[in-house]
């Protein structure tokens, strides 16, 4: 039983992963660009730097991406 729970946890660890990096290697190219104005012509070694955090944060990254927003999230916490 353990072993099944486990393999299951690696193949969906896995499956995110690999969309992960089919994500980043779209968002590094083209998306960055599109969401962050301070990306605009930045090369190549900060693109290799936000590529694992791309992998690791693609579902926020893609939400954000898909909603067109250039200006990143106003914060709502106490301090502001």
């Amino acid at each position: 039983m353990f072993e099944r729970i486990t393999v299951l946890f690696v193949d969906a660890l896995s499956l995110y992963v690999a969309l992960g990096v089919v994500f980043a290697v779209a968002f590094v190219c083209v998306g960055v660009k599109r969401i962050d104005l301070h990306a605009v012509g930045t090369g190549v070694g900060f693109r290799i730097l936000i590529f694992p955090g791309s992998v690791a944060f693609w579902p926020l990254l893609l939400r954000r991406w898909a909603r067109g927003n250039a200006e990143p999230p106003l914060e709502r916490n106490p301090h502001r």
